[in-house]
């Protein structure tokens, strides 16, 4: 029996990542061999940041995680993606009921398409109130988003703003 590798898929939009996505990640990361941050976008919808500015922001803040790596993608159901690269596992974080409610039918269709099953992990309480579209209102308005999101990604944001 030869050893197997495995491999998990994060994916998101990550416009911006915050600190809540980076605990999913590590905790991901944990659960799998090798972990691919999936930045998923429509490159006909402006972002807050670039795709490469986002992926910049994620590489930074896993760079003590070997086996994690990122990667972007558009127009592509994320169970093709997972095929592609070989994953067999998807994980999503989950802030409360509401995302589990988003999540779910999601999951089970993924698993119908290619079995590829959907691990939710729950996200860490400190957190539960963030989110990327919220962190971005109240960093646009001048409020201090200092241990909401990575220190590369407020300072970024203060610039936008200032």
């Amino acid at each position: 029996m030869g050893v197997v590798h495995r491999i998990a898929i994060c994916p998101g939009s990550y416009d911006p990542v915050t600190l809540g996505h980076v605990d999913i990640f590590r905790r991901a990361a944990a659960l799998a061999d090798e972990l691919v941050v999936a930045i998923f976008h429509n490159p006909d919808k402006a972002g807050t940041f670039s795709v490469r500015q986002r992926m910049g922001f994620i590489e930074q803040t896993t760079a003590d995680l070997p086996w994690v790596r990122v990667e972007q993608y558009h127009g592509r159901l994320l169970v093709d993606v997972a095929r592609e690269i070989g994953a067999g596992l998807i994980v999503k974080g989950l802030r409360g009921g509401t995302d589990f409610d988003y999540e779910l039918p999601m999951a089970l269709m993924n698993r119908h398409l290619t079995g590829v099953e959907t691990v939710f992990l729950p996200g860490d309480p400190r957190f539960q109130h963030v989110s990327s579209s919220l962190v971005k209102q109240v960093a646009g308005l001048g409020g201090d988003v200092s241990g909401l999101v990575p220190d590369p990604v407020r300072d970024a944001l203060a610039g936008l703003s200032a």
